[in-house]
């Protein structure tokens, strides 16, 4: 009986209470697990660093900095730019340095100890936040001068009848040629030596598929591939199809990849916001009038990567404005929505819109990124947010970082859960010695069993209610404090407890799938004028 009314009761309010949403106007009260993501780009130094060649101890101190402010903003996920042209934000054999990081495309860092990457991972799970490593895998150069390339680029180093099968030139850049299967296994290796030598929280791909096409500049001459499709002995009467069955190669090749190393580390896809529109495709096509769309100019048929489990999450970029006719932000929400086959499914918002929109004069509006949050919190088919570019932020365009910290990201939140990457839940720990003196409240935990590796959390959060009783577990308010990833420390003060007043407290560990774990039985107690008074009796129940 005893077990009973400690455990079951806490253990049935926390999997059972299901608050009700509110809108991004209510931050403070009811607020389910969200994604809040941004996206630092690293190409062309757009957010991070500030210019190529810094030495690493100005990379160090931008990246704190940056990390500091978004902190502080309550986000909880980056996606940064590891690998921007045909390069490396890190140190690797396979790959040379970027000519972003290095003012020389390949060129040593000035400390042989500094690994970008490395620094980058570390700094921010000791913030609490995820590491997603962001890759373009088939754009190449950043413009046409390949002798400026390092020796290892494959540009440079292949000899010229492979340079013709690897890449093909278009506009003001070289790609990867995506009807190559050895281009493809280079990129699948260049993921999996990401994958296996850093500790990374998700692998995200971005929206560059085959390239946008520009205009005045024929996309078809260019790719050349008339005669490699009617040799491909490919079941395709359609070469459009066949380009397309050439990138979910990909994808599929990287998820395997993944799914056997790291089975925890989830994949995700930034699609262009609009599939497909409804004059292209009446049945399954969104009522947009956009001049590009994924699957038909990018070659990136998205909705099948997640019908056969491909990818983990999808977050396509809906770059425009609530209300904006040509692709409206609210249509295109609703519209992946009811297309996420299961997946988790975040919306990517153009906050380097903000002020900076001169065809749509909604970007002018300082609601305009307050507006998007409501549309997101009101569909429960939405898991959270990802902004580009971060500077727009840092710069509180309009505002804009003000209402964030202020407002709409006012308390801390939880990461949405992936039960499908969980093999099993965390041990559940208990609170096993309560403290405190005038200032703090002293708590102490334990796992009570620890089975197998696989059950090691890999955070805690501490919750604390008011008085004698478990409230919500979706109010920020509750939410007493999150520990930094890998924490050996199992302790915590609490010098927020006011004298006089009555408390219950709450550990719950969470896995790396952020699935969480049993509640650990509440503790009940008093803050007193010299410490703390544990109280014995629960819910009328004496334990």
């Amino acid at each position: 009986m005893r077990f009973f009314t400690q455990y079951t009761l806490a253990f049935l309010i926390h999997f059972m209470w299901q608050p009700t949403l509110t809108q991004a106007q209510q931050p403070d009260e009811q607020i389910r697990d969200e994604m809040r993501g941004v996206w630092i780009a690293t190409v062309a130094n757009i957010d991070w660093p500030s210019a190529p060649g810094l030495s690493s101890k100005q990379q160090k101190a931008e990246f704190d900095s940056l990390l500091n402010v978004l902190k502080s903003m309550n986000m909880n996920a980056v996606f940064v730019q590891v690998r921007p042209t045909g390069d490396a934000c890190y140190k690797s054999s396979l790959v040379p340095m970027s000519s972003f990081i290095v003012e020389k495309q390949g060129s040593p860092l000035d400390d042989s100890l500094y690994d970008p990457l490395a620094y980058m991972i570390k700094a921010t799970h000791d913030r609490h936040m995820e590491f997603h490593a962001w890759f373009n895998p088939f754009r190449a150069t950043w413009n046409l001068d390949t002798a400026s390339l390092d020796a290892r680029h494959p540009l440079r180093s292949l000899p010229e009848q492979r340079k013709a099968a690897w890449f093909f030139r278009y506009g003001k850049r070289w790609y990867f040629n995506p009807a190559s299967s050895a281009v493809r296994q280079y990129l699948n290796n260049i993921v999996k030596d990401v994958l296996l030598r850093y500790d990374v929280d998700g692998i995200h791909f971005d929206d560059y598929f085959y390239p946008y096409k520009e205009t005045g500049i024929d996309l078809e001459a260019a790719l050349h591939d008339q005669e490699a499709f009617n040799n491909s002995g490919s079941a395709f009467t359609d070469i459009a199809d066949w380009r397309r069955d050439n990138v979910s190669k990909l994808i599929e090749t990287v998820s395997m990849t993944i799914k056997k190393y790291k089975p925890y580390v989830k994949f995700g896809i930034s699609p262009f916001g609009v599939w497909r529109n409804k004059e292209q495709d009446p049945v399954n096509g969104s009522n947009t009038r956009a001049g590009v769309t994924c699957y038909d100019d990018l070659y990136a048929d998205v909705l099948l990567w997640m019908k056969n489990d491909w990818i983990d999450y999808i977050a396509p970029q809906i770059y425009w404005s609530v209300g904006y006719l040509p692709a409206d932000f609210k249509v295109l929400v609703d519209w992946w929505s009811t297309h996420t086959f299961g997946k988790q499914l975040y919306i990517g918002h153009a906050a380097y819109k903000i002020n900076n929109a001169p065809n749509d004069v909604h970007w002018e509006n300082p609601s305009e990124i307050s507006k998007q949050i409501g549309v997101v919190r009101a569909n429960n088919n939405v898991s959270g947010s990802v902004f580009y570019a971060t500077k727009p932020l840092l710069l509180n365009t309009l505002g804009v970082k003000d209402s964030l910290m202020t407002v709409l990201y006012s308390a801390p939140s939880m990461m949405p859960a992936m039960p499908h990457l969980s093999k099993v839940t965390p041990s559940t720990a208990s609170i096993c010695r309560v403290m405190g003196n005038a200032r703090v409240v002293q708590l102490t935990w334990a796992l009570c069993e620890l089975l197998s590796g696989d059950e090691t959390p890999y955070y805690y959060a501490l919750y604390r209610f008011d008085g004698a009783g478990i409230g919500s577990y979706k109010n920020p308010r509750n939410l007493l404090a999150i520990t930094p990833f890998y924490t050996e420390k199992t302790y915590f003060e609490d010098d927020t407890a006011v004298e006089g007043e009555y408390y219950t407290y709450i550990i719950t560990s969470f896995n790396r799938a952020n699935v969480a774990g049993n509640p650990s039985d509440p503790v009940f107690l008093k803050k007193t004028k010299n410490g703390v008074r544990k109280k014995r009796k629960y819910w009328g129940y004496l334990f």
